[in-house]
């Protein structure tokens, strides 16, 4: 094996290991054990879900801000409780029906993992759900409770167009940061 073949080979493994470590994780959430054992075995069914589902590689940035990491958790975090506050409101509120709006979203990055992390963060918290995606247009379709006008509705695809802002700062490419930047400066 060439010096060249191994670099790349090592390259590669290095740019999985987020994938890698993220289904431990997931493993040892799904199983609500943070234990050795439960370690040990989320490895193994990461290494049966990588090598049998030969799934294509995911390209990541290589750049993860710490800082803006923290901020999206937190965010996230204080979205979760307001979203499950309002909907519960919305339930047990008997004056009004709450008004649902399906909400087409573009998205300014044309990234694949940036995409489904803001289709995941919208459909964990309570209130929207997203329902299609249209990849080459680069557009969320998602259904939202609590919309009754117009000013809502901007107000919800505003939220989305956020949380794309808050995760390319945390984890996408310093162009993909300028160009969501540049983009902010044009609608300024």
């Amino acid at each position: 094996m060439s010096p060249d073949s191994k670099r790349s080979a090592a390259t590669g493994l290095w740019r999985q290991l987020p994938f890698f470590v993220w289904l431990v994780a997931l493993w040892m959430l799904l199983w609500g054990q943070f234990t050795v054992l439960a370690a040990l075995t989320g490895i193994i069914v990461a290494l049966f879900v990588t090598r049998i589902f030969r799934l294509p590689p995911v390209e990541l940035s290589g750049r993860v801000n710490l800082w803006w990491g923290v901020v999206f958790f937190l965010e996230f975090l204080l979205s979760l409780v307001r979203g499950s506050l309002l909907v519960a409101w919305q339930v047990v509120d008997p004056r009004r029906q709450p008004g649902a709006a399906i909400i087409a979203v573009p998205l300014r990055t044309d990234d694949d993992l940036i995409m489904t992390h803001v289709a995941v963060t919208a459909s964990l918290i309570p209130g929207s759900l997203i329902i299609d995606i249209d990849r080459d247009r680069r557009i969320l379709y998602l259904h939202a409770i609590g919309v009754r006008s117009q000013e809502q509705l901007d107000r919800q695809r505003r939220a989305i167009q956020h949380w794309e802002e808050r995760i390319v700062r945390a984890v996408g490419s310093r162009e993909q940061s300028r160009a969501l930047a540049d983009l902010r400066r044009e609608r300024s």
